[in-house]
């Protein structure tokens, strides 16, 4: 067991097939004991067999769960067999750990569209059973992949009790409750109730304020699992920032390692009517083909980013608009300000780039939001994803 992760976990990660490049491509991480289990989906109409099953297990065993089962390079979605699939390889997991069916919640991550060859899933259960370990997270973690360049995770200990995350993501990246795939695991007392409040509030500030391309996939789940093993119980309130900060460190690495992607940008917004009015606003921004490019050049045109703040559906007065853009005042009531051009250059060819939005009112709302700039590497990336 790593000194990093929880109490009372195991993990494993072997190579099934179902990817054509020979790398692991399925992962199993167990609770020793029945864990508390918090998730939540994707928002999108077009829903994976895993998500749909996943979305049963957790109702029909009361948040009670002790598995996950994890596949990269095939969704199982919008396929002829993708619920048999789910449910064979949910029962062959189960089986293999002497568990209830409801107590694993699958997962899937890939190509959509493209049958699931599950029996190459059941057929590698035995030898992925008997790998688990606590010592595996890590391989864990890269086994979820896809177009990823790196394993994603994140590790924190508050008063006795560990939290540790994992996630992938680098493209099909828009915030809609969570994005991609992400599990987090704690080996402190969490009730039920309490964990299911503390991840719906730290999803809204993490994993639902970041894009990278402003498509929502169909395969999207976070889910933390508390199984107890320390001993330590936690407020609410601290277990909360707690999870926050590991969702926020899974979330920017989601970002910055976004499909093609040279920099990870952070876009503050403040002065808005509300919370949600910021994020709307910030969220127009981060998601500007023209922003995005923009930023992949160093183009000091910030008149894209209040263009973008233009048509976010929140209405505000233009001449109430302050821009900056890595420190620099480039807007001020909507107009531009007598900035050095060629300075704000060289300080956007930085691998990040900071913009900070700002109504002049007394408007209180306030939010920040992370993305990436666009080339074209992602292009080509997403031009041949099947083939």
């Amino acid at each position: 067991m790593s000194d990093q992760t929880p109490l009372g976990f195991r993990y494993a990660a072997v190579y099934a097939g179902i990817r054509k490049v020979k790398k692991d491509d399925v992962a199993l991480i167990v609770s020793d004991v029945p864990a508390n289990m918090a998730a939540v989906f994707t928002k999108n109409l077009v829903v994976a067999a895993p998500v749909t099953l996943a979305r049963k297990n957790l109702a029909a065993s009361r948040g009670q769960l002790q598995a996950i089962l994890v596949n990269a390079g095939n969704a199982n979605c919008a396929t002829r067999t993708g619920d048999r699939i789910a449910m064979e390889t949910t029962r062959a997991a189960a089986k293999a750990l002497g568990i209830k069916p409801t107590q694993v919640l699958p997962a899937s991550t890939g190509v959509i569209g493209v049958e699931m060859p599950g029996q190459l899933l059941v057929n590698a259960m035995p030898r992925l059973v008997s790998s688990l370990d606590g010592s595996n997270f890590d391989k864990a973690a890269s086994a979820i992949l896809t177009t990823d360049l790196v394993a994603k995770t994140a590790h924190l200990e508050v008063k006795g009790a560990r939290l540790s995350g994992m996630t992938k993501g680098s493209g099909m990246i828009q915030p809609n409750m969570a994005t991609t795939l992400g599990f987090v695991m704690t080996d402190a007392v969490v009730s039920a109730s309490t964990l299911k409040i503390a991840l719906k509030n730290a999803i809204q500030r993490t994993y639902n304020r970041i894009s990278v391309d402003g498509d929502t996939s169909t395969n999207d789940v976070v889910a933390v699992l508390a199984n107890g093993a320390s001993g330590v119980k936690l407020s609410a309130k601290v277990f909360e920032k707690a999870l926050t900060e590991v969702l926020e460190s899974l979330a920017r690495q989601i970002v910055k390692d976004g499909e093609g992607a040279k920099k990870l940008v952070t876009i503050d917004v403040e002065g808005a009517a509300s919370e949600a009015a910021a994020a709307r606003i910030a969220r127009s921004i981060a998601n500007s083909p023209l922003v995005k490019t923009a930023i992949a050049g160093s183009d000091p045109n910030w008149g894209r980013v209040l263009a973008a703040a233009g048509y976010s559906g929140v209405a505000f007065e233009p001449k109430n608009a302050d821009i900056d853009m890595q420190g620099l005042a480039v807007c001020r009531k909507g107009l531009a300000t007598d900035f050095s051009e060629d300075a704000l250059k060289k300080k956007l060819n930085g691998a990040e780039v900071h913009i900070r939005f700002v109504l002049r009112g007394k408007g209180r709302g306030r939010a920040r939001f992370w993305t990436c700039d666009l080339t074209e590497d992602y292009i080509k990336i997403n031009a041949s994803y099947r083939t």
